[in-house]
């Protein structure tokens, strides 16, 4: 009996021991992104997408050249901004009236639209998984949040711009650019510029070096809002 006694007490311990266990690999999950976030503000950093991880979990291996900022076409970073997320430079990560928007549609019952900003896809991109959940909308924006507070508006860009998939193991601009016009980022022209920002919410059926019609079409909106976006894009060139 006194065995039994025993190892009934101890159930309950190692229930409780695995239980603080698993508590603190989850904390460790939930706060480690923060601390990325701190130091990917090191412009010499160049991270990596969960996508791009899983590519190599794969073994499919993807392509992906990082550029600075600098080298990257102003006419594809203006076309990206107008065609993604237009208030990007006044916005604090999160568009809160887009937001609004996308919620009062919802309650009405109504077809919702997209609301998530350049900060929060790049966290998104960085950190969580594409398929749509109020879970990861929930993680999704204060780390949105703290990214933009942490990150240079710059800085941001840069690294959407080095990890947005373009393309079946197509990862940022420069091997977007090689990919679908046999160019450089810093040699975009405005066309192909807006051809790849149209093709950013899916680029495996939106072909930017294939562009058909209606993603033609697309793109001369985005074109003709680029032209005009010099008001919107103070906080990335002076």
């Amino acid at each position: 009996m006194g065995d039994e006694d025993e190892g009934t007490e101890r159930a309950p311990r190692r229930f409780a021991g695995l239980a603080r266990r698993i508590a603190l690999v989850v904390l460790a999950l939930l706060v480690l992104p923060y601390a990325l976030i701190l130091l990917y503000r090191s412009e010499f950093i160049h991270p990596v997408s969960t996508l791009m991880l899983a590519d190599l979990a794969t073994f499919k291996g993807y392509d992906r050249q990082w550029v600075e900022f600098e080298e990257i076409s102003p006419h594809l970073v203006r076309a990206v901004m107008m065609s993604e997320d237009g208030q990007f430079c006044s916005h604090t990560g999160v568009d809160w009236e887009q937001m609004k928007g996308v919620v009062d549609d919802a309650l009405a019952g109504e077809a919702t639209r997209g609301a998530s900003t350049i900060p929060m896809q790049t966290v998104k991109n960085l950190y969580l998984w594409n398929s749509r959940s109020m879970i990861r909308k929930g993680l999704e924006l204060p780390l949105a949040i703290f990214a933009d507070i942490v990150w240079p508006k710059r800085r941001t860009m840069e690294i959407y711009l080095n990890i947005a998939e373009w393309g079946p193991g197509i990862y940022g601009i420069e091997a977007a650019a090689r990919y679908h016009f046999k160019t450089s980022a810093a040699k975009l022209t405005p066309n192909q510029a807006a051809l790849l920002a149209v093709s950013l919410p899916n680029p495996i059926e939106r072909v930017a070096g294939k562009p058909g019609k209606g993603m033609k079409r697309l793109a001369a909106v985005v074109d003709r809002r680029a032209k005009r976006s010099g008001a919107y894009i103070t906080c990335l060139y002076d």
